[in-house]
């Protein structure tokens, strides 16, 4: 229990959900079935990135203190003496070497390249919050969760069935970026007050929380207004507009957002933000499906 508190769960459907629209988008761009252990390959990685990542998180949190009593977030393992750091960091690196043992085999399937991609995919993820000057404490980490699980792990699914890039993905990767993005701005604003007081300079820190809260909003509604426009630039079927019944999913979590301050209701609307991102992306993967 204690190592799947670690691993963060509420943060995974960002893992699971590029995988399964970029394998949809390749499916319904080229009309046969996927290369299932392709497939299964891509989903393992990119779990394992991101838990991997969090345990790196959760372990140079402690190390530097930002990880205090006082936050308003679940407790974290390392910082509440629940693991010895050593346990977790070891715990990070076998979580990435999984991740490695699943992009070795997608390079074999779709070239070598893959290899660099996973390489600065585990790079990223281990600096968020390590290394000497860890870029998550300069309030570049939605640039990294919109890049990886955004841009990077659809498209990349993609490619893992294809072999090629084309604009269907690359549209799909835009919108499932800004919501996963979406899930780090509520953990930021939630955590907003502590980051501060740590020296942690998230973008919530730095941009305050109002400019923070529009920052979701713009991310949460621009995935839904793009969802169209990138049906009709990649010439798919209207099916995947299936994505805009999650709308109503982001109203509770928005408005959670904008008017509370407390951890219990905003860890609510973490975990809202991600069940938002889990059905849009579900939704849409069906209406690529069914179009194919």
């Amino acid at each position: 229990m204690i190592w799947v508190q670690a691993a963060r769960p509420r943060t995974l459907p960002a893992a699971i959900a590029p995988v399964l629209v970029g394998t949809a988008a390749a499916w319904q761009y080229s009309g046969h079935l996927p290369r299932v252990l392709a497939f299964v390959a891509a989903l393992i990685g990119s779990i394992f990135i991101q838990i991997g990542t969090n345990l790196a998180n959760d372990y140079s949190d402690a190390r530097r203190g930002a990880d205090t009593a006082d936050r308003l977030g679940p407790v974290r393992v390392t910082s509440a003496g629940l693991v010895t750091p050593q346990r977790v960091l070891t715990a990070t690196w076998v979580a990435f070497a999984v991740a490695v043992a699943c992009g070795i085999y997608l390079a074999i399937v779709a070239g070598w390249v893959i290899l660099l991609v996973g390489a600065a995919s585990i790079a990223a993820g281990v600096l968020y919050t390590g290394g000497p000057r860890p870029y998550g404490y300069a309030g570049l980490g939605e640039v990294f969760v919109f890049l990886f699980f955004g841009l990077v792990t659809v498209n990349g699914s993609f490619y893992v069935q294809t072999e090629v890039l084309a604009t269907l993905p690359l549209g799909l990767s835009i919108a499932v970026g800004f919501l996963a993005t979406a899930i780090l701005v509520v953990n930021n604003v939630r955590d907003l007050e502590t980051d501060r007081r740590a020296g942690k300079n998230t973008s919530a820190v730095r941009m305050g929380r109002a400019n923070a809260v529009n920052m979701y909003r713009i991310l949460v509604g621009a995935a839904f207004v793009l969802l169209p426009f990138t049906i009709w630039a990649g010439e798919c079927q209207w099916w995947p507009l299936l994505g805009l019944l999650a709308i109503p999913l982001a109203i509770k979590p928005l408005r959670a957002m904008e008017t509370r301050t407390d951890g219990p209701a905003l860890n609510k609307a973490l975990a809202g933000t991600g069940g938002l991102l889990a059905v849009y992306s579900l939704l849409v993967t069906i209406g690529l499906l069914i179009s194919a």
